[in-house]
């Protein structure tokens, strides 16, 4: 059986329904800065079939939908859903449109029903829960009212869906500017990084060196990168560890012990063929929570491919979960 069949079957036993006619508030938020616009010119005409379709079968009164193109937007869309107590958020974009306006119902403890059509640059989430750019598709599977979910990362005060990386991986994030994001999209990360090792390992070995405590138990682990994954899919469609789940309450911990150019062009190589867990010099532990310090202040840490915060970082699960409809 299929890896793509089983996660069907594994997700059907654990989704329940809510009846999506019900609800009396459903804003879609439209990211129309998100970077699958440069690749697909018909995505605003997408989001409008979904938003026209929704109208028709749910009310016209009872649908909105909302245009961003600026982050300080999306914390005032997200609390104004928190403060009309919207029902169900449909967001159109990527992981980090979704992660910021996540944040925002956590930081009102506002819990509401939430969906993602992908179209971002990253789109991560959309992808595990099996979502559709084409708008008739992802009405009638997300119309069904199937249930996910979602268990949300925290790391020092900033939420996560998907990972939360230092080292390597959160130097090539903060390289990228917005200006690539938009118009390179996934290019810009592979472009940063041949940048990156160009420029810290061409003639010297990695520099930087991390200490990683799991789950309280006293012991620090060296580490010259680590990631600590919540989603079965990273960077894209490569798959970082075995059982990885948006809707498992586990932090997956990656800790990557080699320091010199070829460990990590061996580690880019294995990723790109699912094969990473068979490196002996790369360390996968399952805990709840995680914490990291760095031998350089203030270590400059990714979360769902955005750089927000840094080091040292102490990263947990929160107690409840975000209820996706998918």
């Amino acid at each position: 059986m299929g890896i793509l069949v089983i996660e069907r079957e594994r997700i059907k036993v654990l989704r329940e329904r809510v009846n999506v006619e019900k609800f009396k508030k459903i804003i879609i938020v439209y990211n129309s800065k998100a970077g699958c616009h440069q690749f697909f010119g018909d995505m605003q005409q997408r989001i409008g079939e979904v938003t026209a379709s929704l109208r028709c079968i749910l009310g016209v009164r009872i649908v909105k939908e909302v245009s961003l193109t600026t982050f300080e937007q999306i914390q005032v869309v997200g609390r104004q859903i928190c403060e009309e107590k919207v029902d169900w958020v449909v967001v159109a974009g990527g992981d980090g449109t979704l992660r910021a306006l996540v944040e925002t119902f956590v930081e009102n403890n506002y819990w509401p029903y939430v969906s993602v059509f992908p179209a971002g640059t990253v789109n991560l989430v959309a992808k595990e829960l099996l979502q559709n750019a084409d708008p008739q598709r992802w009405l009638r599977r997300t119309l069904k009212g199937i249930i996910t979910p979602i268990w949300l990362g925290k790391a020092n005060d900033r939420i996560f869906l998907t990972v939360a990386g230092i080292g390597v991986d959160s130097l090539v994030v903060h390289g990228v500017t917005e200006k690539e994001k938009k118009y390179l999209s996934k290019f810009a990360y592979v472009r940063q990084g041949s940048e990156l090792v160009r420029k810290e390992l061409l003639m010297r070995n990695w520099q930087y060196k991390f200490q990683v405590m799991i789950d309280n138990d006293g012991k620090w682990r060296d580490a010259s990168s680590v990631i600590v994954a919540k989603s079965r899919y990273y960077a894209g469609r490569f798959s970082l560890v075995n059982g990885g789940s948006l809707s498992a309450p586990t932090l997956h911990v990656c800790m990557f012990t080699g320091s010199k150019r070829a460990d990590f062009l061996r580690y880019a190589a294995l990723l790109a063929t699912d094969l990473l867990s068979l490196d002996k010099t790369v360390e996968i532990i399952p805990a709840k929570s995680v914490k990291i310090r760095s031998n350089v202040d203030n270590f400059v840490a990714e979360l769902d491919g955005d750089s927000l915060v840094s080091s040292p970082l102490d990263i947990n699960l929160l107690e409840r979960p975000l209820n996706f409809i998918s």
